[in-house]
């Protein structure tokens, strides 16, 4: 009696995919991180249909209203569980559509800017010469001014709106990709598959963006990253300023600085609760790259 021997099972594959979602999810916080973010980015985009109330529809606004405790019920027959404002919103419905404005901001400005610095830093390290030189004087002047101040500075000139602090962030932000990618271009420059490329005589947009910035992605995303919860506090602090996002349109540092007259006479929950939504949109936002850094780049692991 003859018996047939099954073939072995073909060994699994690890994707570089795969373990990088493997490595990143053997940390609970960062895991944490995500699973927060992404529920705050729900809500920021589903807020005109969750929010109890349409906080700048002024139809359905009542200056009686005002400065109500967290629990109050106001004149519309709905719990204010966050209480209100000075001007009777509702504070949660204020939360949650001034996420939309400072995610929209930060996530805007950081892509562009990552557009921006990453074209720069390539077309640096793979010129060299004059090139590299001018592009690094204009980025080692970038990095030496305070990134709030200079801000400041472009917006005094541009003024308030949403499209003038996405300008002005990207304006203080591309030098950072800049300098990461040409650190790892210049890695991957002196590489034969480049040399062989060169030899070819393929164009150049072709060697930057399909063979250099491939293999720069790993610290460009981790800087990405960061740089968007750095760009959501940016535009938090110039709002709370005066010279960001317009009061027709508020964002999380709008919505802080509206409550701050108020504090010290008791009204906390103005600025208190969008202070804890920015704490913790930063916070997951950062949590999630630094897991990043240390599973795209082992040599940093903890």
């Amino acid at each position: 009696m003859s018996t047939t021997t099954l073939p072995a099972p073909l060994p699994k594959v690890e994707t570089p995919f795969r373990r990088f979602v493997s490595e990143f999810c053997e940390s609970p916080l960062a895991v944490g991180g995500l699973v927060v973010f992404a529920i705050i980015a729900l809500v920021a985009i589903f807020a005109p249909w969750i929010a109890p109330q349409n906080p700048y529809d002024l139809a359905v606004l009542d200056i009686m209203d005002g400065r109500m405790e967290p629990g109050s019920v106001g004149g519309g027959g709905y719990t204010h569980w966050l209480g209100t404002d000075d001007q009777g919103r509702d504070m949660l419905s204020g939360i949650m559509y001034g996420l939309r404005i400072s995610l929209l901001v930060g996530v805007g400005s950081a892509f562009i800017a990552c557009l921006v610095g990453a074209s720069l830093g390539l077309l640096a390290a793979y010129a060299g010469g004059r090139t590299d030189s001018v592009i690094m004087r204009v980025v080692d002047l970038q990095l030496s001014f305070p990134t709030i101040l200079a801000a400041l500075m472009i917006l005094a000139f541009l003024g308030k709106g949403i499209f003038n602090v996405v300008i002005a962030l990207v304006i203080v932000e591309w030098a950072y990709y800049a300098r990461t990618v040409r650190g790892s271009a210049l890695v991957e420059r002196r590489r034969e598959y480049i040399e062989a490329a060169i030899c070819l005589a393929l164009p150049t947009r072709r060697i930057l963006f399909n063979h250099l910035l491939p293999n720069c992605l790993p610290p460009l995303i981790v800087v990405g990253t960061m740089q968007i919860a750095r760009a959501i506090a940016l535009e938090a602090t110039l709002s709370f300023l005066g010279l960001g996002v317009p009061i027709t349109e508020p964002s999380l540092g709008l919505l802080i600085a509206n409550g701050y007259e108020y504090m010290l006479s008791g009204k906390y929950w103005i600025s208190f609760y969008p202070g804890i939504a920015l704490l913790i949109t930063i916070v997951a936002i950062n949590l999630m790259g630094d897991q990043m850094r240390d599973v795209l780049n082992p040599r940093l692991k903890k």
